[in-house]
């Protein structure tokens, strides 16, 4: 019996309140101090670890300070700096790019509007949803990384695999005001407990508004 959208929503708040209860503290991982330095930590973390992503820019938020800082470096030095995030070569290229247009479009401050954002070089939609959610606090679409794309089809919550169509299902479910926080709930459930390949549904605290899609292993009752 297929599920109504009126009952996915109501399954979706329920799902929320559940994570909620589960993870009080979720917050974005991603060690920065302003928005520019989560900027350029969002573009490292392109399939890269937040934990490898934070040890890298320990270092590299000491030695660039600002925008100018990133836009005057050299490639050479700064693709050495980030080299263990890996693909170190598009994402030095594209932190350059992006800081060169904060400095000369937007007078080195990171600026606040998705259609701003997503004209710097190298930064796309989740990037920018992740900068304006967690530095702004600005709810304009939802951040659909690995984590949030696979636990929404594994919810039901969505039968997409693109991210920009999966972000428009959860924007229908999810109030707006709890789209940065329901990104953050699923990334911190598929990290401790929906783990891709054998994921914890014994000890799941959401079991229960979970129809396990995809999931081969059978429930022990």
């Amino acid at each position: 019996m297929r599920e109504t959208a009126k009952d996915k929503i109501a399954r979706t708040k329920k799902i929320i309140a559940g994570l909620e209860k589960t993870y009080p503290d979720a917050h974005c991982e991603l060690v920065h101090q302003n928005p520019l330095e989560l900027l350029i930590a969002t573009i490292l973390s392109a399939q890269c670890t937040d934990k490898r992503v934070n040890i890298v820019t320990e270092q590299l938020f000491k030695k660039y300070r600002s925008a100018s800082d990133f836009a005057n470096a050299e490639i050479s030095e700064l693709e050495n700096d980030v080299r263990t995030t890996g693909f170190y070569k598009n994402k030095a290229r594209n932190i350059k790019a992006a800081s060169r247009d904060i400095v000369e479009k937007h007078g080195g401050k990171v600026p606040q509007t998705m259609e701003e954002l997503i004209e710097l070089g190298g930064v796309g939609r989740k990037t920018a949803n992740v900068v304006l959610g967690n530095a702004f606090d600005i709810n304009v679409g939802v951040v659909v990384d690995t984590h949030v794309g696979r636990l929404s089809h594994r919810l039901g919550l969505t039968s997409h695999r693109a991210p920009e169509k999966i972000e428009t299902d959860l924007m229908a479910l999810v109030p707006q005001k709890q789209w940065t926080l329901f990104s953050h709930l699923l990334i911190w459930h598929g990290r401790r407990r929906c783990f891709a390949r054998k994921p914890d549904c014994a000890n799941c605290e959401i079991i229960k508004l979970c129809p396990r899609i995809g999931v081969k292993e059978k429930l022990a009752t």
